[in-house]
């Protein structure tokens, strides 16, 4: 079955409020009910980011996000999926869950 990343989009570090994270859990409960779970996490703000850079001698660390946009991901689902149809119906729930945008990615090789 194939792995998907369902990154969530948000243009603020504020958190989620108790109504969306109940629908979260619920939305979460479903995945691992369904088998689709395979991890999923919230991320700190993008001021917390640093880019590290080990690609020619020492290894250079670099404050920030390593880009400069208004949205960011503050979380993620990795799930599995027999085919990007469901994919997308997952994306679409995830989204619903969340009240905010969702990027479908899927991994390579499978």
């Amino acid at each position: 079955m194939a792995q998907y990343l369902m990154s969530v989009l948000h243009d603020s570090d504020s958190l989620a409020p108790a109504e969306e994270m109940a629908a979260i859990d619920v939305f979460n409960e479903r995945l691992q009910a369904d088998g689709h779970w395979v991890f999923a996490g919230g991320l700190a703000g993008p001021s917390s980011a640093t880019v590290v850079d080990g690609r020619d001698g020492d290894p250079v660390f670099t404050d920030g996000p390593y880009l400069e946009s208004k949205e960011h991901i503050v979380g993620f689902w990795i799930v599995e999926a027999p085919h990007l149809d469901v994919a997308l119906r997952l994306a679409a729930e995830g989204s619903k869950a969340c009240n905010r945008r969702v990027e479908l990615r899927p991994f390579l090789g499978e």
